[in-house]
């Protein structure tokens, strides 16, 4: 456990905070422990979360300028996805993160490969329906973070796995807020719950 370790962890738990509460200064905070994480993932031989660390900075801009000026995201409503949506998206997935974990497999001497992609992918893909306020958005967390625990624990990277541990409770208190805040808006617009 490094002191770049524990900055990077107390940031990265300070972006989920805010995130939930739809700050938008969340992706500022975001983009700060992405760029710590991209040291520590890369020295610890996890290519892909390295790689996704500096998508996390990209995307952290775009999430900045998605989410508007008013600093709490209210002009972006929370929106879900269809079945057909969800399907899509994690078959797409299951797809990617197959051809980059043999290409990891092949190519380097990345640690868990098939493992490294999957998360990261998934990451990606989760991160970015964050910046488009998906409201199911908290549910893949929970199944990324859940699955990254053992990624991290298998690196020595006890106190991020520690991180990701409280990011499951975190996003399940984001999904419960978050719905809230779908469902208010939905009543406020329909007249009844949609």
């Amino acid at each position: 456990m490094s002191p770049l370790e524990i900055i990077a962890v107390l940031l990265a738990l300070l972006y989920v905070l805010l995130a939930v509460k739809e700050h938008r200064i969340c992706w500022v905070v975001a983009a700060a422990s992405a760029s710590l994480y991209t040291w520590i993932f890369w020295e610890a031989a996890l290519i892909m979360e390295a790689a996704l660390q500096l998508f996390y900075i990209v995307i952290a801009i775009y999430g900045w300028l998605s989410w508007g000026e008013d600093n709490s995201a209210n002009e972006r409503p929370i929106r879900t996805w269809s079945w057909r949506q969800h399907f899509i998206a994690i078959l797409t997935v299951l797809v990617i993160s197959s051809v980059t974990g043999a290409l990891l497999n092949h190519f380097t001497d990345a640690a868990l490969p098939w493992l490294d992609s999957f998360t990261t992918i998934a990451a990606l893909l989760t991160t970015w329906m964050v910046t488009q306020k998906i409201l199911e958005n908290w549910l893949y967390w929970i199944a990324i973070d859940a699955i990254s625990i053992y990624l991290y624990l298998s690196r020595d990277l006890q106190l991020t796995a520690g991180l990701f541990v409280v990011y499951i409770g975190l996003a399940y208190a984001g999904w419960r807020v978050w719905r809230t805040h779908y469902r208010s808006t939905e009543l406020g617009h329909t007249g009844t719950l949609a």
